[in-house]
């Protein structure tokens, strides 16, 4: 090891380029970093203009839509409840109570279960209860 040191001499041209080499990275490493900082902020500003741009064309379309009577008419139609003279109009309402009803369903399985039940009274009792019920009821 000590031989292959004492065989490397230096020349102050090779000391020179050795430092400009040193002082060229440690100039261009923090410019490098900042320019690819530079291109992830103009690649971001590029999508978002993308998306605005889209954001755009539907909202013309939207407008091109309101500038037709007939769309114009259907929106009056359903949401304001307008009607031409002489129509009649049936609004429902929901009158169930909304803790009546179902919220959420229950995790489907996987697996095929067999029931031991014969299912031809299950559905008899189904239907009954449905057809006799006054409000909806949360089935379990």
């Amino acid at each position: 090891m000590r031989e292959w040191a004492s065989g490397i001499r230096l020349s102050a041209f090779s000391v020179i380029m050795l430092s400009l080499v040193v002082l060229g990275a440690w100039v261009l490493v923090p410019t490098l970093g900042t320019f690819i900082d530079q291109r992830q902020k103009i690649a971001a500003l590029e999508q978002s203009i993308q998306v605005s741009g889209d954001q755009i064309a539907a909202l013309e379309q939207e407008r091109d839509r309101w500038n037709d009577p007939a769309y114009i008419t259907t929106q009056a139609r359903e949401r304001l409840y307008y009607v031409k003279p002489g129509e009649v109009v049936y609004l429902i309402d929901n009158d169930l109570d909304p803790a009546a009803l179902p919220q959420q369903q229950g995790p489907v399985s996987d697996t095929l279960e067999e029931t031991p039940s014969d299912w031809m009274p299950q559905l008899l009792r189904t239907l009954t209860s449905a057809g006799l019920s006054d409000t909806a009821a949360v089935s379990r």
